[in-house]
């Protein structure tokens, strides 16, 4: 069947880290159909601060096309319009990735599917087992994201979760071009990369802890240079915590939100000794290149699941009463979860990374 199919259409909604985290499955899934022409059905982008998956797929090789609709959408116009297009494609097989939506969700995809002429689907969640992320027996940790998305297609074959090629962005001499021309300013220092951007108010470490934390770094490893990354929305409130390194520092601040796509950024990620972060699009590509993270989590989703991929991380993460909450704003509590971190324990993470020597990139 995969030496004879054509056409593969994969499903995957979502921004960036979304994208990011699915990465070994659409690796997986170009191993299995590498003769077949691959178009992912996704979404259009649903804020400012979430760049649509061509950002993060666009020179991978790994999707040649795309197909987009509103989430959640009830337009029947729009639904006959998308079932129009994949009906005109003539797709031979579904790789079914989006996130768990309950049975009945799924049940109604598949069926919206099965009316486009699509027969054979993969990965559909149709049973309890992947609707949910599954506990380690061993010590009850939740799987990854990843994970679970590379259990649902594992008939496939091994999505290799381990192997940092699974999940290689494939960067071209372009980006890496623009990456280190941006860089030009940090004269050849190691490089500490910070991302305060989000697109959740929930998932937002208080703004004075960040100017403390900056301002102790500086003290701490005066030698390095700062660089921050982000959307064009997040270049006043990077420089205003930037403040907090000047005060102990004269080593250079680079502020580079909104001025890098978000490979761009990912390949400023590869010089970089640490990323500094929320739950975050920009946290993932860190983590994707390969640059040890050390991550602040609010308890708004589960433990674990969405945290970066990898034993070389670090994360922050109180379970307060109210974990697993899912609340995008979140006012009643004050976001006692990710503002109960304090800055000593964030200093206590980057301690253990940059207390080594850094690594050859």
């Amino acid at each position: 069947m995969k030496t004879s199919t054509k056409r593969v259409l994969l499903y995957r909604v979502g921004s960036l880290g979304d994208t990011v985290v699915a990465l070994p499955s659409f690796h997986l899934v170009a191993r299995a159909f590498p003769h077949s022409e691959r178009r992912l059905l996704t979404n259009f982008p649903i804020a400012v601060k979430a760049p649509p998956a061509a950002a993060i797929l666009e020179n991978t090789g790994l999707v040649e096309g795309y197909f987009r609709y509103s989430i959640r959408t009830r337009s029947l116009r729009e639904l006959l319009s998308l079932w129009w297009q994949l009906v005109r494609w003539r797709p031979h097989v579904l790789i079914y990735l989006a996130g768990p939506r309950g049975i009945q969700a799924a049940r109604r995809d598949v069926l919206f599917f099965h009316l486009c002429g699509i027969r054979h689907i993969i990965g559909a969640p149709l049973t309890e087992d992947l609707q949910q992320n599954l506990p380690n027996p061993a010590d009850g940790t939740l799987e990854f994201e990843s994970q679970r998305l590379a259990r649902s297609i594992q008939e496939l074959g091994d999505a290799r979760l381990d192997d940092p090629a699974s999940w290689n962005l494939h960067l071209t001499p372009a980006e890496h071009a623009r990456a280190e021309e941006a860089l030009v300013p940090a004269a050849g220092r190691p490089l500490i990369a910070v991302s305060i951007g989000t697109k959740v108010q929930a998932n937002e470490w208080p703004r004075e802890h960040w100017r403390e934390l900056l301002s102790r770094l500086a003290t701490l490893w005066p030698d390095h240079a700062l660089v921050f990354t982000g959307a064009a929305t997040d270049t006043d409130s990077s420089e205003y915590l930037a403040d907090g390194w000047r005060s102990a520092s004269d080593s250079p601040i680079i502020n580079l939100c909104g001025q890098l796509t978000p490979r761009e950024s990912a390949a400023v990620f590869t010089h970089a000794r640490i990323f500094l972060g929320h739950d975050s699009g920009p946290m993932h590509l860190a983590a994707a290149v390969q640059t040890p993270c050390v991550a602040i989590f609010a308890a708004r989703n589960k433990p674990r699941v969405w945290f970066p991929y990898g034993k070389q991380h670090r994360v922050i993460y109180h379970r307060t009463d109210c974990w697993g909450c899912g609340l995008e704003t979140c006012t009643v509590q004050q976001k006692k979860c990710i503002a109960s971190i304090t800055v000593d324990e964030v200093l206590a993470q980057i301690g253990t990374i940059l207390h080594t020597p850094a690594a050859t990139k």
